[in-house]
This record gives structure tokens, sequence and C-alpha cells, in this order.
């Protein structure tokens, strides 16, 4: 039996999930079920959605706004076969309801016609005043397309709509940024401020942009005004703390980033900031403290064991060392900057099978430095291995062809092999190009600087310096 209708809840969602609990059916306008299914959608509730469309519909079966949910969650759950069905029966039946489009908007994207899709969208546009949603969608379609200029125009119509539209603001910088317009993106959120001066979101994003031009004084004032618009706005404090750092105030950087704490639970990002400022404060104990801690907070955070490892790396303690960094590599295997610090390690403590293997990993995922080869190349020559030595400077070599370092090494390694013909050429390449590694090269090959032909050169050298 239907409750009275005094005793029926007021809200439609608590009046329809009241009615799921029973063999009862109220009756809904369909505005009240637009709200109902809007709601269940927004929470991500598809079921509920789909339970609320069933009876919306049987309860309003002309209703165009509920079947254009229906095509919604047809959209969603990928059977664009049925949505294109029901679009296709809706707009004979009205051929300018915005909404239509902006679904087949929605199929399009769904398969990859982003161009299709704006068409559609701009359609869309042209049937409605408020074309606040679609000018979001269109954004979108333009970024999947890496038409960035086009996005920012469209985010940009998003926040002329509502200037707290946050999201399409970060999405308009972001733009900015991809494009590298970081002098457009300044200007843009100075006119920005000009309308909306309370701003936090826009005084931190400005100086984000001022700090990306090593603008250091104007993004502080920029992080200022946010922390004055919001006292409790964490990333303002944070962003704050490495400028002070880039300006060498590493106290008054600390005190931002133990202000983030103080607002919110600590974060291991705060905890390696504070640790790195202690480092160059030369307050060892208290950033060894810190750095501790922030593996402690987030034992997945890589850059914490880095952190660690290069902490130790300067005290020479090399064993420590080790451990540190193939924690680092156990979290992210593929990164070149972790394999090349190990291979440097390695090399310390001589373990020069270790360093050959860290080396190649390092090379293997992208790192194409001077030193990279040079070092490679280094431990191999110390393993004997002459000719894999050789191998690695003439890959090196393609990288840096005018690198003389590099000619000067493969000089050596051929010295070694006793090809004394191709160690000449290479180190008068090498000589040609710069000179400046000779004293090192006489160093490291003292057998072959003894020889006739390279005193010979040698004197010439000293005699051209007099």
């Amino acid at each position: 039996m239907a409750l009275d209708a005094e005793e029926r809840p007021s809200q439609p969602i608590t009046k329809f999930e009241s009615m799921l609990k029973t063999d009862d059916v109220y009756f809904f306008d369909s505005e009240d079920f637009e709200d109902i299914i809007h709601h269940y959608l927004n929470n991500g509730k598809i079921a509920l959605a789909k339970k609320a469309i069933k009876i919306g519909l049987q309860q309003h079966p002309g209703a165009i706004e509920l079947k254009l949910l229906q095509i919604e969650v047809f959209v969603f759950e990928n059977k664009l076969e049925e949505a294109e069905n029901m679009l296709d029966d809706l707009q004979q039946l009205d051929h300018r309801n915005e909404e239509i489009y902006i679904q087949r908007a929605n199929i399009f994207s769904k398969k990859d016609d982003h161009l299709g899709a704006i068409n559609l969208l701009q359609k869309a546009l042209d049937l409605t005043d408020d074309g606040f949603d679609i000018y979001s969608l269109l954004g979108m379609e333009y970024l999947f397309m890496d038409d960035f200029e086009m996005a920012k125009k469209s985010f940009m119509k998003c926040v002329e709509f509502d200037d707290e539209d946050y999201s399409s603001l970060y999405n308009v910088i972001y733009c900015f940024e991809f494009l590298e317009d970081f002098d457009g993106a300044i200007v843009y959120l100075n006119d920005y401020l000009e309308e909306n001066p309370y701003s936090e979101v826009a005084w931190h994003q400005l100086g984000k942009q001022y700090f990306s031009k090593k603008m250091y004084k104007e993004a502080l004032s920029a992080f200022d005004f946010a922390i004055i618009s919001d006292d409790r706005f964490i990333g303002a404090y944070f962003e704050k703390g490495k400028v002070l750092e880039k300006l060498g105030l590493y106290n008054e950087a600390i005190d931002n980033y133990e202000t983030t704490i103080t607002i919110e639970d600590p974060t291991s990002h705060a905890y390696l900031r504070i640790g790195k400022c202690h480092e160059k404060l030369g307050n060892e104990e208290m950033a060894k403290y810190y750095f501790y801690h922030t593996v402690h907070e987030d034992p997945l955070l890589d850059k914490g064991w880095l952190a660690i490892t290069d902490f130790y790396y300067r005290l020479k303690n090399y064993d420590r060392a080790a451990y540190y960094i193939s924690k680092a590599i156990n979290i992210d295997s593929e990164n070149p900057v972790y394999w090349k610090k190990s291979g440097k390690i390695n090399a310390a403590l001589q373990r020069y099978d270790e360093a050959d293997f860290a080396f190649k990993q390092a090379v293997d995922f992208g790192n194409y430095e001077l030193d990279t080869w040079l070092l490679w190349a280094f431990v191999n020559e110390k393993n004997e291995n002459y000719e894999s030595a050789i191998a690695i400077l003439t890959q090196g070599k393609e990288f840096h062809p005018e690198e003389a370092d590099i000619l000067f090494a493969l000089s050596g390694n051929h010295s070694l092999l006793g090809d004394i013909k191709m160690a000449r050429d290479y180190v008068t390449e090498a000589l040609i190009l710069n000179s400046k590694g000779l004293e090192i090269f006489q160093i490291n090959y003292p057998k072959f600087c003894a020889t006739d032909w390279m005193q010979n050169i040698l004197e010439q050298y000293k005699n051209a310096s007099k």
C-alpha cells in the first residue's frame, strides 16, 4: 500500500530510495527523475541510475531528457550502437536539442574521431545560449588532438562563464606551459587577478610561472598573496619554500615546509625538502633525520632513497650508499639516474663488474651524458676489457663527436691493446680539438706517454705554451 502524501519523504532521492525498499510505487515528475539520475551518475552509482531511468521512462515514456540520460549511460558502458539508434529516433523528434549533438560527439570521441566530435560540439554551440559545458568538452577534444592553442581558447571561455571554475583555469595554464608561453600565462593570470584579487589558486599559479622564469622575487610575492588569500593553502607554503631554497634562504624555507606539516599530516615531500635544506646548511645529523623520516612516511618514494644515497656518497660511505641506491632501483628499475649512481658507487667500491652492468642499464634507459660513457669505459679498462672500453667509447663518440675526453680515452685504450697507430691517431685528433685533457692523459697512460713519439708531442706543447 502506498504511503499517504504527508507520510512520504519530501526529497526526491530519499523518496526514491524509500520506494526501492518496498513494493510501493511512487509517482515522480520527470524533472525529479532527472535530479535523481544526475545524483547517482555524479556519485558513480550506475546501477541505481539505470534503475531510476527505467522507472522514469515507464512513468514518462515520452520524456526526451530521460532518454538522453539513458543514452549517456549507454555511451558510458560502450553500448554505442544502442546509443546511436536512440539518438536517430530522438533527432527526428527534436533536431534542435543541443544535448543530442553532445552525446553524438561523445560517441565520436569514444571512437577516436576527435575532429568529428569537435564539429558536432560546434553545432551544439549554435543551438544554445549556455555553452559552458560544451566549451569544456571542446577543450578536452582539442587536447586529445594536441591542439593546445585551441584547447586553451576553449578553456578560457569556461573561465569567462565561471571565474571560479578552477579546473578550467588549471587547464588554461597547462596549455600555456605546454606551449612554453610562460609570459602569456603571466599576462593571463595578472588579468584574471585584476578581476579576482583574492584568488589563491591564481596567485599560486602565477608564482609557479615566475618560478619557471627564475623570477624568484616576483614568485615570492605571488605566493605571499596566495597565503594572504588563504592562510591554510599548503601548496603556496610549499612552493614558497622552494623559492626560498633557490635564494639560499634555507632556514626560512624550512619554516615554510614545517608550516605545511602543522596544517595537515606530514608528507614525505615536505620531509625531503627539509632534509635537503639542512644538508645545505651543513646540519648533517638533521639532514639524515629528515631523510629517514621521508622514507618512513613513504617507503615507495624513490627520491627519498636517492637523497639518503647521495648523503652517504658525499660522506664516502659507499657501502651504505650502495644499500640505499638498490632501494631506489627496486622502486623504479628503469630510472637511468639511479643506475648511473649505482655505477659510480660500485666503481668507488672497485666492484667493476657490477659497475659495468649499472652503466649499461643507465645507457639502455636513455642516459647518454659524456661522463656516463667515460665512467663505463673506465670500469671496463680497470677489468682489462680494453676492447669493450673501445666499443663503449666509439658509441659515446657518436653522441659527443667534438669531445676530446673521449678521444683521449680511445687513444689510451688502444695503447693498452698495443695498437700504437690508432693510439697516435686519436691523441692527435684530441689535441686538435682541446689540449686540456693532456695532463690527465699523461697520468692515466704513462707508458704510452713515455714513447719517443709522445715525448716529441709533449715537448712541442710545452714550447708552445711558453
